[in-house]
């Protein structure tokens, strides 16, 4: 038997057992898994114990990062920061639609861009901002769109981009260069989406905004919401501008930095335990979707069937590559979750590096293009706490189709960014 065919039984049986998993109602997390070990038994390794072991902690770097990241924002929404910003907001641009509207995309990105997930946009901000959408007379399927996509865009913003930081490490290519690349088609995509969705309507309702929203503490201040984010990013800057002269500390000790530094300034008392436990609890899935993911990758590449992806990625005619993105990519995430990136993404990277295009900005399209599948079926997770989130109770479909235009206006940016990525090499800096 060729190493082709049986690197080709190994990847069918892994999708088979993955298939029979989720008939049985397992978990995408668990059915990553059995899936895995399906394929190891194929591929005759049984239970490899040590590569389980080494999968499951390929990815403790990004975990480090999404848990200290996720616990800085909390800490800042529990000293009363957040909500203190968004009533600010309104009653500084309650008369000016157009800003209003662009603050409140800037309010949505920051969440999810510090920790990778836009579940956490979600979480942290998505019901404050919802409630101003609605009393802008914005109608609820198109407040939990605006707030679905701008999460999404969020999760795949910079310094913290999920998909991107996966694929580079699955490439072996460092994660720098992205900013640039990542950050402008976010924020124009953010805002291309709150204008579209969100001009028609009303005038703030700003009396009743208010009244909805939880009252800002009473020592609340400017200098105390910015004062964490300036230590974060003077951290990084440190790095950067002196990478010889100042020692490594990594992402997860800069954002831990920065949530003692918003502990320290809040105005009430914190009960730092019980958010870390909150915070853990909030990212269960999340963590688990990545530490089962690299089990999955892990055995792949054990068994091969990783190499056939790779090479049949390769061997595809580039036209139906750049043609078929837009139903991959977000059809990839709405089945393996985050999981995708090192899978999908892995090969086609090695692809547009051998034909010449600029792997960093090509990735970049790519990550604006995976967060669009977490709103389809079968896993719809931030689609669907969204929908919570928000409010709405009407049908799930008219909720997708509310999605529809700027979701085709992301994937079509992510493609152009993918074709020309070679000319727009410059955006990253190296």
């Amino acid at each position: 038997m060729s190493m082709t065919t049986e690197a080709g039984l190994v990847l069918g049986a892994m999708v088979g057992v993955y298939a029979l998993a989720r008939v049985v109602r397992l978990s995408t997390e668990l059915a990553m898994v059995a899936a895995a070990l399906g394929g190891a038994i194929v591929g005759g390794y049984w239970f490899p114990a040590r590569h389980v072991a080494e999968g499951a902690a390929t990815y403790l770097d990004i975990n480090l990062i999404f848990i200290t990241a996720t616990l800085f924002m909390n800490l800042l929404k529990e000293s009363g920061g957040v909500v203190f910003v968004v009533r600010r907001i309104i009653r500084r641009f309650h008369r000016q639609r157009a800003l209003l509207l662009a603050m409140l995309s800037l309010v949505l990105l920051v969440p999810g861009a510090l920790t990778g997930a836009g579940s956490v946009t979600v979480l942290i901000v998505g019901g404050m901002v919802a409630t101003v959408l609605g009393y802008m007379g914005i109608s609820k399927v198109r407040v939990a769109a605006i707030v679905f996509i701008i999460a999404g865009l969020s999760a795949a913003a910079p310094p913290v981009s999920l998909w991107a930081m996966m694929t580079a490490a699955g490439v072996n290519m460092p994660y720098v260069g992205f900013f640039w690349p990542l950050l402008l088609p976010c924020v124009l995509a953010s805002l291309f989406t709150a204008f579209s969705l969100g001009w028609s309507g009303t005038s703030t309702g700003i009396d009743q905004a208010l009244a909805e929203l939880p009252e800002a503490p009473a020592g609340m201040r400017w200098w105390k919401v910015i004062a964490p984010f300036v230590v974060f990013l003077g951290l990084v800057f440190i790095g950067r501008q002196w990478p010889h002269g100042t020692p490594v500390i990594g992402l997860p000790l800069m954002f831990a930095s920065a949530a003692v530094v918003s502990w320290g300034l809040s105005p009430v008392r914190l009960d730092v335990g019980r958010i870390s436990r909150d915070t853990i609890e909030q990212l269960l899935p999340l963590l688990a979707t990545l530490t089962c993911a690299g089990i999955l990758v892990q055995i792949m590449t054990l068994t091969g069937a990783r190499g056939l992806l790779a090479v049949t990625a390769v061997t595809l005619p580039i036209v139906v590559v750049y043609a078929t993105l837009f139903l991959v990519l977000p059809v990839s995430e709405s089945v393996l979750m985050w999981g995708s990136a090192p899978v999908i993404g892995v090969p086609l990277v090695l692809l547009f590096n051998t034909i010449g295009l600029n792997p960093i900005v090509a990735l970049a399209g790519m990550s604006l293009i995976w967060p669009l599948g977490d709103a389809l079926p079968p896993t719809a997770i931030i689609g669907r706490l969204t929908v919570n989130v928000v409010g709405y109770q009407g049908p799930y479909g008219a909720f997708l189709k509310a999605c529809a235009v700027p979701a085709l206006v992301i994937a079509i940016v992510g493609t152009l960014m993918v074709i020309y990525s070679a000319r727009l090499a410059w955006l990253t800096g190296i």
